[in-house]
């Protein structure tokens, strides 16, 4: 996984390094799984069982996937913790929530992920 330090992108005749500070918030929405672009879908599903980070984008807007992989058990969910734009990439984090203790949680196996929608941008993705 890159980091924003280690981040280093060829361009052209010069490097390019991206900076974490926060240039402009980004509008965004939380997609539900019934309003994920199928070919997203399936790529999602086909990955579930690891941690990932996709991005996959359509002409008007880019979707961004954080999925934490397989869960032993049900109650968990996924923040939010921040989506911006910085100097030269889109920075996106998020946490894994766990069950409450007085939750009463199914003891299937999920596989957590959030898939955020904005619009399409050329800039890369830094997960974070």
């Amino acid at each position: 996984m890159l980091t924003a330090a280690a981040l280093m992108m060829q361009a052209g005749c010069g490097i390019i390094r991206s900076s974490p500070d926060k240039v402009q918030d980004l509008d965004y929405t939380v997609v539900e799984d019934e309003d994920v672009p199928k070919e997203l879908a399936e790529m999602i599903d086909a990955r579930k069982n690891e941690q990932m980070h996709l991005t996959y984008a359509t002409n008007e807007y880019m979707y961004i996937v954080a999925g934490y992989g397989e869960q032993q058990t049900g109650g968990y969910s996924i923040r939010l913790d921040s989506i911006y734009l910085g100097e030269n990439a889109i920075y996106i984090k998020t946490s894994l929530i766990g069950p409450q203790k007085k939750e009463n949680i199914s003891k299937a196996k999920t596989y957590p992920y959030i898939v955020v929608k904005i619009e399409n941008r050329s800039e890369p993705v830094i997960f974070e």
